[in-house]
């Protein structure tokens, strides 16, 4: 028995990884469409508010909110991928060993 095919798994918490570190350099393109039109929201705001001479504080909280909600989903996100690889590589080594004690010597 052979290794695990966990490249799918391994392709997907890569792509998490990065689309995790693109949130912490707060990029836009990991971004659901409603997390998107949340920050371009809030940037109209803020920048609306800025012109007027005005506080930005509602629009910096707002956009604080987003990244941090964002940063969560990801994390979520890669620790079932994580979670899931692990159980396919746990769960072929239970196998391995299985077939491995059936033997007759």
């Amino acid at each position: 028995m052979g290794k695990p095919n966990t490249r799918h798994l391994d392709r997907e918490i890569m792509l998490t990884e990065r689309k995790l570190e693109a949130v912490r350099n707060e990029e836009l393109w990991p971004l659901t469409g409603s997390e998107r039109r949340q920050v371009m929201g809030a940037l109209a705001s803020g920048s609306y508010r800025t012109l007027r001479g005005k506080s930005t504080g509602r629009a910096d909280r707002t956009l604080e909110r987003v990244w941090e909600s964002v940063q969560v989903r990801l994390t979520a996100e890669l620790a079932a991928f994580q979670k899931e690889r692990g159980r396919i590589v746990a769960e072929a080594a239970t196998a391995k060993a299985a077939k491995k004690s059936s033997g007759w010597w």
